[in-house]
């Protein structure tokens, strides 16, 4: 079955730039450690911030660590559609032509025009671990994921590489709710078209003309 791989539960959460950062927080603050992420070197902040959208606003949301170049709202589907704000499925980093918000800290506010992203489901991964799996950096694969009555295949997950990644899976909370709870979930890459998922349109309508692949 291959390697199993943590699937993690990603809420939202802000990556912030410095200069972001101090506008909201005060000149020369910067953040404060509260805790280590499964991620080396990425930690949760003690600092939170206000979401403001056009519809509603989320208190009270967690800064991850450490500065970003620039400043990246995480959300989900269900938060897009509390905000008013559009919900634009993105890899970690792709914001051109994003929308923005309004962030609030305790010295002050901005207001984004863009950078505010639903992110694209990924798995976090070492070199040795793509070979030992078979993949690459942006390759698109399937996991399956074993959960009692809802167990659940996750398409269009995207392979992501670095020698300080370490193993893990990211689903937003949304995607989290469509699986019945588990204290430590995990899946597999599945082995269809390769591990690929080859264009999941052209297969949903090869099997309706009665071509089956598998």
């Amino acid at each position: 079955m291959g390697l199993a791989i943590p699937i993690e539960t990603s809420a939202r959460h802000i990556h912030m730039c410095q200069e972001d950062f101090e506008h909201l927080f005060g000149k020369g603050k910067t953040l404060t450690h509260r805790v280590d992420l499964s991620q080396p070197g990425q930690y949760a902040c003690e600092e939170r911030v206000t979401i403001k959208g056009p519809k509603g606003t989320f208190e009270n949301v967690a800064l991850l660590g450490p500065f970003r170049n620039e400043t990246q709202v995480e959300i989900s589907m269900t938060d897009s559609r509390k905000l008013g704000i559009p919900g634009i499925i993105r890899q970690s980093g792709d914001t051109k032509g994003t929308p923005g918000c309004t962030l609030l800290g305790p010295a002050g506010e901005i207001e984004l025009d863009h950078g505010v992203i639903v992110a694209k489901r990924h798995i976090h991964m070492t070199p040795v671990q793509a070979v030992q799996l078979n993949v690459k950096d942006k390759d698109e694969v399937f996991v399956i994921m074993e959960s009692f009555e809802r167990s659940l295949i996750f398409a269009d997950v995207v392979v992501r590489v670095h020698p300080d990644f370490a193993l893990a899976m990211h689903v937003d909370t949304d995607e989290a709710n469509a699986f019945a709870g588990h204290e430590h979930p995990t899946g597999v890459i599945l082995k269809l078209f390769g591990g690929r998922t080859y264009n999941l349109q052209k297969w949903a309508d090869e099997l309706q003309s009665g071509i089956n692949r598998l």
